[in-house]
């Protein structure tokens, strides 16, 4: 039988020679360990080894992990591109097979002083087995409205936690009302002991369906049902029930199986929240790129995945909110596209900026402080956004409409023009 093989990219630097450290990792990481054992054939190794297959220099990240091996005391080690190509059969069809594989016990290399993760070829089989999103871009516009185009507007429930379920629901409603596509809970906010989960669903739900009575559009909202697997699978029949249209999970809060339990559980969207990735990826020494890391969450389940912000409050820079945004643009196989999710300082005066980079408004947009933050009222942030974005999908300066929008301009007055 004749193996094939699939690709994973990785930034790495080392004290040692490159192509030493290179050939540890592919041993480490398939066939190999620190020395030759018995029943480790030629045979075996051609079937079951890693491949290096490239090896380019570049200049060394800045950062550098503790441990590293530097025999000769070399004052600054080098740099490559790595190219490993590892056999399918080593890893079935499972997902958290190939993430062991290529994310696994390589980090703990002593050979070492950088190692990230850059980019993956997802094999055949398990893209054969993971079906990916259910409503992705497409489906959550359905659900918004059957005739909605352009970017999904919504907001995050702020104070992120402490609100009274009393003031969540009139606000809640009040939002609604003013017709926002999209609400969302905090990440911070799961089933804490003053408002409960159950108790949420209860308050929240019967607040959109009185608005959508009145408005005639049923506002989604992803209650944050993050939690062991047994717990998150009730929770799923508690929205469901409720006549929800929407759940958040932070992907890697839970992993990959528990995102993929719920993706099993319902075809409700998934909003997929990032929350403590960048612990993987923030750093060029250490981790994966979230390139890897939004494959993986799409083939999982998720239909929105985080991206970042532009303009944010946090560290990343435009460019690289840019590159996740396309690598969710980005074909996986045969499933439904994902809806990139920009949230992190967000309001009507990013809208220009966003749309400028991006080229599009196929895109979900939160802004939290942005809509509840607005000096007129959550409803007045509704409408500043939807006017920001209307415009610039008209082609129009943002500016330019605030002269006739009151709501808008005290947006832009407001959050300034960022």
């Amino acid at each position: 039988m004749t193996n094939t093989f699939f690709r994973a990219r990785y930034l790495i630097s080392s004290y040692l020679p490159l192509e030493q450290a290179a050939a540890v990792l592919a041993g480490e990481q398939s066939s190999g360990t620190f020395t030759r054992v018995r029943d480790e054939s030629a045979e075996l190794k051609a079937r079951h080894g890693a491949r290096v297959v490239g090896l380019t220099p570049v200049e060394p990240p800045l950062e550098q992990l503790p441990g590293a091996l530097n025999p000769n005391r070399r004052s600054t080690p080098d740099a490559a591109l790595l190219d490993i190509d590892f056999p399918v059969e080593n890893i079935g069809t499972s997902l958290p097979s190939l993430l062991n594989t290529v994310a696994g016990n390589l980090y703990e290399l002593r050979e070492f002083a950088a190692v990230k993760l850059l980019d993956l070829e997802i094999p055949q089989p398990v893209l054969d087995r993971y079906p990916g999103p259910s409503a992705g871009i497409a489906g959550t516009s359905r659900l918004v409205s059957p005739d909605h185009r352009g970017a999904v507007v919504g907001t995050i429930v702020k104070p992120s936690v402490g609100l009274p379920l009393d003031k969540l629901g009139k606000l809640v409603e009040e939002l609604a009302l003013a017709g926002l596509d999209f609400i969302k809970d905090d990440e911070l906010n799961a089933d804490p002991s003053y408002a409960p989960l159950a108790d949420r669903i209860a308050t929240v739900m019967p607040a959109i369906h009185r608005a959508a009575e009145i408005t005639g559009k049923k506002t989604m909202y992803a209650f944050n049902i993050s939690d062991d697997i047994d717990v998150m699978l009730h929770n799923v029949e508690l929205v469901q029930a409720a006549g929800g249209t929407s759940v958040m999970v932070t992907v890697p809060t839970v992993g990959l199986p528990g995102l993929r339990a719920v993706r099993a559980a319902t075809d409700l969207p998934i909003h997929g929240h990032r929350a403590g990735f960048e612990g993987f990826g923030r750093s060029n020494a250490l981790g994966m790129d979230y390139t890897v890391f939004q494959k993986l969450a799409r083939l999982a389940g998720a239909d929105h995945l985080h991206v970042g912000g532009v303009n944010s409050k946090f560290f990343e820079s435009n460019d690289s909110v840019l590159a996740s945004i396309r690598a969710i643009q980005a074909p996986l196989g045969t499933t439904t596209p994902a809806l990139p999710v920009l949230s992190s300082g967000q309001s009507a005066a990013t809208a220009q900026a966003t749309y400028e980079l991006v080229g599009s408004d196929q895109l979900m947009v939160l802004a939290g402080g942005g809509i509840t933050g607005h000096p007129d009222g959550p409803a007045a942030g509704v409408a500043s956004m939807r006017s920001a974005w209307n415009a610039v999908a008209d082609g129009r300066a943002v500016s330019d409409a605030a002269a006739e929008d009151q709501p808008l301009q005290s947006a832009l007055a407001a959050f300034g023009a960022r």
